[in-house]
């Protein structure tokens, strides 16, 4: 069947458009200006964030993205943009484009070019598997003010059975070759605690997903630990936080252990540097010998199809 005036569009979080302190504070200024993300009065908010936080970390943020910066651009970028063009060898009856939350390409700069493609439906699929407030919404937020197209918003796939087999795949054959480690650990972004406290379902879904990629896997529940990472702000989030866990882990006596990020559909500043770099010396300095890291699904053949796939029946639904 064709769909000649349906999209289907990818849409991640976003990131700088350079490894700059420039780039880094623009980007950051978007994204921490959003309510979503940040939930107190702008009033109060905004000077704090322009006069403090923006000045301090622009230069250190735009380091960490400088150590993992490829050729082609930021890694999410380039993963992002790779993954729709897979996506759309698997749906050539749609038009397969992809966005930015914050940053370029901009989600309501890419639905009004749609639009203009003369594109009337729009499934957005926010790469996101697990909803939150804090990204999911935020999403949904654009959408609403979208003028002249129809959208539809894919809210969550937390346990769509084509993504946990391909998550779980990517982790079996990571260990296939490079061995398995004493313990594998589920990483996943922190949110505030209040949030779920007031009723938002990601830790819900988090958990689900970690208990559904775990039984994939025939793993025992001493096999595995969820944990949540990329803490910011001072309130409490969401608990265990990874890298104490992992020195925890270290100081118990495990040597090695892999840590995965299903939350994540590509890699990026939060896998490559914070997991990959940051974690693994925090887990070596405390006695470990060794963290793996298992690359996100990225632009995979695995990847591909279950989002095509998780597509197809929403649109069919449509």
């Amino acid at each position: 069947m064709s769909h000649s005036d349906t999209a289907l569009l990818l849409v991640n979080l976003g990131t700088p458009a350079a490894p700059t302190p420039r780039a880094v504070r623009h980007y950051l200024a978007e994204f921490l200006s959003d309510p979503r993300v940040v939930q107190l009065p702008q009033w109060l908010w905004q000077p704090l964030l322009r006069g403090v936080i923006l000045p301090l970390r622009g230069a250190r943020v735009a380091r960490k993205y400088a150590e993992i910066w490829m050729d082609a651009g930021s890694p999410l970028a380039v993963h992002t943009r790779e993954l729709a063009a897979v996506v759309q060898q698997q749906l050539p009856q749609l038009r397969v484009a992809h966005a930015m939350r914050y940053g370029e390409p901009a989600l309501a700069a890419t639905l009004a070019t749609l639009r203009d493609e003369g594109i009337r439906r729009v499934l957005a699929l926010p790469l996101y598997p697990q909803y939150s407030t804090t990204t999911t919404a935020s999403v949904a937020d654009v959408l609403a003010g979208a003028k002249g197209i129809e959208t539809r918003l894919v809210s969550e796939y937390h346990l769509d059975a084509g993504w946990i087999a391909a998550i779980a795949a990517s982790i079996h054959a990571h260990w296939q070759v490079h061995g398995r480690g004493e313990k594998l650990v589920l990483s996943f972004h922190g949110i505030p605690q209040r949030l779920v406290d007031d009723g938002d379902p990601y830790a819900t879904q988090c958990e689900a997903s970690v208990a559904a990629i775990a039984r994939t896997l025939g793993l025992r529940d001493d096999e595995f630990m969820l944990t949540y990472q990329s803490r910011f702000g001072r309130e409490a989030w969401l608990q265990p936080a990874t890298q104490a866990t992992l020195q925890s882990l270290a100081a118990d006596s495990v040597r090695r252990v892999d840590v995965v990020c299903p939350g994540f559909a590509v890699d990026c500043l939060e896998t490559l540097e914070e997991i990959a770099m940051v974690n693994a010396e925090a887990f070596r300095s405390a006695g470990g010998e060794a963290l793996h890291y298992i690359p996100c699904l990225n632009a995979t053949p695995a990847h591909a199809d279950a989002l095509a796939a998780l597509a197809q029946r929403q649109l069919a639904a449509w």
